[in-house]
C-alpha cells in the first residue's frame, strides 16, 4: 500500500477531489499555504494499492495544471528615492507536488 501526498493549488482541488472520488479513491483534505506567494494550497492524502498508484498520479497530473498568473510585488527603484511601487510580475502557479510513501498498516474505522 502507498500513501500519496499531493500538494495542489486551491483552485484545482475541488475538481481533482471530485475526479479522484469518481474513480473510487478516498481523499483526505488538509488546508495549507505556500511559502513563496503565500497562496492557498490544499494537501490531499490518498491511500492506494500499489497497482492503482499510476492511475492516481495520472489524475493528479491531469487536474492540477500549471498556469501563468500576474502578482503585484513591491520594488524599490533607487532612482525614485526608495518609494514602493506595485509592479506586476508573471509567475507560474498551480501544478502539483507529489510525495509517495510506503504504508506499513492502514485501518479504516
Amino acid at each position: 500500500m502507498k500513501l500519496v501526498f499531493a500538494i495542489v493549488h486551491d483552485e484545482d482541488s475541488p475538481r481533482l477531489m471530485a475526479e479522484l472520488n469518481k474513480a473510487g479513491f478516498r481523499v483526505t483534505k488538509l488546508n495549507s499555504s505556500g511559502g513563496f506567494l503565500r497562496s492557498g494550497n490544499t494537501t490531499l492524502m490518498i491511500v492506494v494499492e500499489e497497482e492503482k498508484l499510476d492511475e492516481v498520479i495520472e489524475l493528479i497530473r491531469k487536474y492540477s495544471s500549471s498556469r501563468q498568473s500576474a502578482i503585484n510585488t513591491n520594488v524599490t527603484p533607487s532612482a525614485m528615492g526608495g518609494a514602493y511601487i506595485p509592479y506586476p510580475v508573471e509567475v507560474m502557479v498551480g501544478g502539483a507536488t507529489v510525495f509517495v510513501v510506503n504504508v506499513e498498516k492502514f485501518e479504516k474505522m
